[in-house]
């Protein structure tokens, strides 16, 4: 009983942190997890602004080439890329998506 006391107190203490940091996240079908609020909202301006402008689809915690978050862009001229940024909403990389290229 204790065990799954302890397990019990432990999720609700992620789903506090998580609360407390203003992000949520969702999994989607292939196991990668969207993130949305303001520090996301930060990362998709600073994608956009990165790739002159166009469509963020999706944005996630990343940890590729340094990075902190990914976003995913569909550029104007309909090329999809990855905008990698540091944790200051900084470019680290863009790379074309490998999932549409």
């Amino acid at each position: 009983m204790k065990k799954k006391t302890a397990l019990f107190a432990a999720g609700l203490g992620v789903l506090a942190a998580v609360a407390v940091s203003g992000v949520a996240v969702a999994s989607s079908d292939d196991g990668d997890a969207t993130v949305t609020g303001p520090q996301a909202d930060r990362a998709t301006a600073a994608a956009l602004d990165a790739t002159n402008g166009g469509t963020a689809n999706s944005v996630e915690r990343d940890s590729e080439n340094g990075a902190t978050w990914e976003v995913e862009v569909t550029k104007k001229n309909g090329d999809t890329v990855d905008v990698r940024l540091d944790e200051g909403y900084d470019v680290v990389v863009i790379e074309g998506d490998s999932d549409t290229n």
